[in-house]
């Protein structure tokens, strides 16, 4: 039916930012329909929805734009932010939403189950607390793993040893990648930096027209010429850093992105190739740019009321999801 009517459907779903996430809402239903039933598999996509939609509210309240959730099969659902937290707690009361929102969802659901007297409801129930708790662990990229950043980042490495117990519980494969990730950046974040040079290299190139430079009387250097550039730099509001390069004897300024933000040290010119294109003669540079990764030292640092605060809010959530997985155990008679 999506290949007959695909036309039809992508025309329906040209209203903006939508099209997207109900792509991958229907992908996901699918996908989940080979090992539940319909029903049940619906129920999941739009408790992840209810999940993912507490970020977007939580974002939106800090003045961080983000991308609308889209649905990965078998794997959640995530938004993408468009511009990063300045600080630990602006970082962790975005994760907060999601947990905050799909418990209230799960909740729900709940309420509707014991009224209905419905299995199923009583089993998205379950899986809506469990799937909101496991998202608590203090590990990234999960919700409590950005939560814990202002609470306290030793619960990391409780983290880091829960996850193995969490792991042989659920016997998945997903979350052991998760847990793997998690565990290699925090062994490149403490470990590895400490031994290694925080000195970096970034190439980037510029071309510069010079086909009027050279009727002008310029003289253009070679490919073998090297020299020190000098330079400037910004950052947007989206906290993209750029950096402008200038060579005076060419008439030039020029901007790149950077990847991260960084300390600039110098740029080196390493390479010029005369490069001809519809609009004439250009000199492509190549450029060698060393910098320092900027470690933001206040990024972590949270008031400790704020922290007292987040860090009771975290394990009261935490106990209230437990609860309630039991409490569908003893009233729906559930076990997952």
């Amino acid at each position: 039916m999506l290949l007959l009517k695909g036309k039809a459907i992508l025309s329906l779903l040209k209203i903006g930012k939508i099209a997207g996430p109900l792509i991958s809402m229907m992908v996901s239903i699918w996908a989940y329909a080979f090992i539940y039933p319909w029903s049940f598999s619906i129920g999941i996509v739009l408790l992840l929805l209810v999940h993912e939609l507490g970020h977007v509210f939580a974002a939106k309240r800090m003045g961080l734009p983000v991308s609308a959730p889209l649905f990965i099969p078998f794997m959640g659902a995530l938004i993408a932010l468009k511009r990063q937290p300045l600080d630990a707690k602006s970082e962790a009361y975005i994760a907060f939403g999601g947990p905050i929102l799909g418990s209230i969802g799960a909740t729900a659901v709940f309420g509707a189950a014991y009224y209905l007297d419905s299995p199923l409801l009583y089993s998205l129930a379950y899986v809506g607390f469990l799937l909101n708790l496991i998202n608590l662990l203090p590990i990234h990229p999960l919700d409590g793993g950005r939560i814990v950043t202002a609470v306290t980042r030793w619960l990391w490495l409780v983290g880091l040893v829960g996850g193995l117990a969490v792991i042989i519980y659920l016997k998945s494969i997903l979350f052991l990648i998760i847990w793997g990730l998690f565990a290699y950046d925090l062994y490149t974040k403490y470990v590895k930096r400490r031994k290694q040079s925080k000195r970096q290299f970034v190439t980037r190139s510029f071309m510069i027209p010079v086909e009027r430079l050279i009727q002008e009387g310029y003289m253009i250097p070679g490919p073998e010429h090297k020299r020190e550039l000098p330079f400037t730099t910004y950052s947007d509001l989206s906290h993209q850093q750029y950096i402008g390069v200038k060579w005076d004897s060419l008439d030039y300024y020029g901007t790149a992105m950077l990847p991260q933000q960084v300390i600039l040290e110098k740029v080196k010119v390493t390479q010029l190739e005369r490069v001809e294109l519809e609009n004439g003669l250009h000199l492509k540079v190549s450029c060698e740019i060393e910098c320092t990764p900027f470690e933001n030292d206040k990024y972590y640092e949270v008031p400790a009321p704020t922290r007292w605060k987040y860090g009771i809010a975290y394990f009261a959530l935490a106990g209230f999801l437990g609860g309630m997985m039991y409490m569908v155990h003893l009233v729906g008679n559930v076990n997952i």
